[in-house]
């Protein structure tokens, strides 16, 4: 039987250059350490955060080498991960890293590592055309929830909550929390994002935890600057939080934001809410509109 409730931490990250991946490795897992603190049951960082590495290298990498570099640090950036989660006992989102797949295909990828050390792998499925142009990033072709003791989880990466099939489809495969690792430059960006995030609590009538990065980042293109309001999104309806916001950080600032998310009230809501958005939907007339990968 799934948990009642659940404890998520955000991670509002504030990025800078590191010296090393040590140091990189250092910040993860102080940031892991604190949601641990707080007997989170999942912690969530940025998508792209991991870009920081490539300040490592103390010059310009050039976009073009990009997710090369990154890619050399994939395995140490795993079993970081891994090891993190299994020692705190808990489910730790990794944001989002470029690496090149099995065929050589450039992805930007979100691991969520279990509380047994396993990781589960979900691909970006809409390359912006920032990322396309600067990077080569192609969208991935699969996205299914993860299996939790809180019931099925799903992790959608930044662009992804804006396109409302997706979501709908990670739903309808049983998840009522949706985590989305974003990477806004500025406010009309965030507010896309968050926006589109609110609009999905709504329409699904399940949670969504929202995390990204702040500061500023030398030597890497295309990732200069950062806005967040990191944030824990419910659905707008009696039981839950007013405006739909349960938690939010407030602008520019390295934080990390908790919320305790009550599915057994997202349940009640879905079978007798002012509004049961999933229950009255005309599948007759129309479905999700996502098309599995054969």
């Amino acid at each position: 039987m799934a948990a009642a409730s659940v404890r998520v931490a955000c991670v509002q990250y504030g990025q800078s250059a590191v010296a090393s991946y040590a140091a990189f490795e250092e910040r993860l897992a102080f940031f892991t350490g604190i949601a641990a603190s707080y007997r989170a049951d999942f912690v969530v960082f940025p998508e792209m955060f991991t870009l920081q590495l490539l300040t490592v290298a103390h010059r310009d990498v050039p976009m073009a080498q990009a997710v090369d570099a990154l890619d050399t640090y994939t395995a140490r950036f795993r079993a970081s991960l891994a090891e993190l989660a299994k020692r705190h006992r808990l489910h730790l989102c990794s944001g989002s890293h470029f690496l090149r797949d099995e065929g050589g295909v450039a992805r930007n990828v979100s691991f969520l590592a279990m509380p047994d050390g396993t990781l589960h792998a979900q691909p970006k499925i809409h390359a912006t055309p920032s990322e396309r142009d600067a990077w080569g990033i192609v969208g991935g072709d699969r996205a299914e929830p993860v299996e939790t003791k809180f019931g099925p989880v799903a992790t959608t990466v930044c662009y992804d909550v804006e396109f409302p099939e997706l979501q709908r489809h990670l739903v309808d495969a049983g998840a009522r929390l949706i985590l989305v690792p974003f990477c806004t430059d500025d406010r009309r960006g965030y507010m896309r994002v968050r926006h589109c995030a609110q609009a999905r609590a709504v329409e699904n009538q399940c949670y969504l935890a929202l995390a990204g990065n702040v500061g500023n980042l030398p030597h890497v293109a295309n990732m200069d600057i950062q806005y967040a309001e990191s944030c824990l999104i419910a659905p707008c309806d009696v039981p839950f939080a007013r405006d739909g916001l349960v938690e939010i950080a407030p602008a520019g600032i390295e934080t990390v934001v908790f919320a305790d998310l009550d599915l057994a009230a997202l349940d009640a809501a879905r079978a007798g809410g002012t509004v049961r958005n999933l229950a009255d939907r005309r599948s007759d007339l129309y479905g999700s509109g996502w098309k599995r990968a054969r």
